[in-house]
């Protein structure tokens, strides 16, 4: 019964959606609304948490999540530029470039690292030139943020010095890798690099990042099982698969994603050829009506039968591909869930047709309207620009705060 109702929902969706073609005025006030959201988190940081790394939307505080880098600001720089407030964003530049310092004696995910302090000051140079600052002699090659990403990178390679060349998944910023660290770690925490560490190569003319990326995704690529699926968590020391769980999930996503990525960005063949392999096993093996289920990686057999919602970034890169049919059958199934919930929640179990017991919850995740926006941009089907409306109401209606928006950690069935 539950499953005739994400049915109906999305057919009625798709339906309504598709006979509205936005106006330009229309958009830009979306586009307001959505600048009004941003400022409302943003101003809540600066007035509530800064220098912490992210605000805590429900007690109107901070705290130090990822490594006291003051994250939110590392993070919103690009977004700054894209909204084109290029005064605010000279002065946070500024601003971080005389506060941070990654000479800590701090224990941080080399993952997570990388995705948003390396990546966001990556991001921020290159962008930069667009922002009115006084760039340097050289650029893009030198610059204040490119040292500033440089030396976060650098932190980190510690921790890719394995017989392997894969990765720990923490490191210490000022002693290294601790002795007690575990060795296993999950296959994105693996695979997940190749972005940054190769643009940081190109510009900087030190190869070692760009080595060290490489060297790691094809000690991965040479432990997939025969059927040629990878696993969840790997063992970085002796190759040893510690979960056997295969899908495109949580623990395994960004890997597939960079893959992709990274053959765009750098025109790589063997990025390329690396993801198309993976894919025809994961069509082969974990699809199953245009669901991704996980599947034991050796047999190919059904271990969750459960969609999670970092999942949804997969309908965006099969239209990177060029699959927007594939992605627009998928995308369909995710967006019946978030319908459904008014979110989605982090586990839904696809044969029950509904959460899945103390997974209910919507941290606020991006990856389903990053998926529209592709959509979109290959189809120009207004279709994808609605849900975006519907998940801007959505995220307004249940998780905005008097100090900016919170995770939704009830059930959605109690708030959707």
């Amino acid at each position: 019964m539950r499953a005739l109702v994400r049915i109906f929902l999305v057919c009625l969706w798709v339906s309504t959606a598709r006979g509205h073609q936005f106006t330009e005025e229309e958009m830009q006030d979306v586009r307001q609304r959505i600048k009004g959201m941003f400022y409302h988190a943003y101003n809540s940081y600066l007035d509530n948490a800064f220098p912490y790394d992210e605000l805590r939307p429900l007690t109107c505080d901070g705290q130090d999540t990822w490594g006291s880098f003051s994250l939110t600001l590392i993070d919103a720089l690009d977004t700054l530029l894209v909204l084109g407030n290029h005064t605010e964003f000279q002065r946070v530049a500024s601003l971080l470039q005389e506060t941070v310092d990654f000479d800590i004696d701090i224990n941080a995910s080399v993952f997570e690292t990388n995705i948003r302090v390396v990546g966001g000051l990556l991001s921020a140079h290159l962008l930069s030139g667009r922002a009115g600052v006084q760039l340097e002699p050289g650029w893009p090659c030198s610059g204040p943020l490119l040292r500033m990403a440089e030396d976060a990178a650098r932190k980190l390679l510690p921790a890719f010095e394995t017989p392997t060349g894969m990765p720990y998944g923490t490191v210490n910023l000022l002693r290294g890798v601790s002795p007690t660290e575990t060795p296993v770690t999950c296959t994105a925490g693996v695979g997940t690099f190749i972005l940054e560490f190769a643009t940081l190569s190109r510009l900087t003319g030190n190869v070692t990042f760009e080595d060290t990326a490489r060297r790691a995704l094809r000690a991965l690529w040479k432990t997939r099982s025969d059927i040629g699926l990878v696993g969840n968590h790997i063992d970085v020391v002796s190759q040893k698969w510690m979960a056997q769980d295969a899908g495109i999930g949580a623990g395994v996503d960004s890997y597939f994603e960079y893959l992709v990525k990274g053959a765009i960005l750098l025109q790589d063949e063997e990025l390329l050829h690396m993801f198309d392999a993976y894919y025809r096993a994961l069509e082969n093996y974990t699809r199953f009506d245009d669901w991704y289920l996980w599947v034991q990686m050796h047999k190919g057999t059904v271990s969750m039968p459960v969609f999670q919602s970092l999942e949804a970034f997969w309908p965006g890169l099969q239209t990177l591909l060029g699959n927007v049919d594939s992605a627009v059958r998928t995308f369909q199934n995710y967006y019946s869930v978030w319908r459904q919930f008014g979110g989605l929640p982090e586990f839904y179990s696809i044969s029950q047709g509904y959460t899945v017991d103390k997974r209910e919850g919507y941290p606020l995740r991006p990856e389903l309207v990053e998926s529209a926006m592709y959509l979109f941009k290959a189809t120009a089907d207004h279709t994808y620009l609605q849900l975006g409306l519907d998940a801007l109401e959505s995220v307004e209606r249940i998780a905005k705060t008097p100090c900016g928006y919170a995770s939704v950690s009830a059930s959605l069935a109690e708030v959707g």
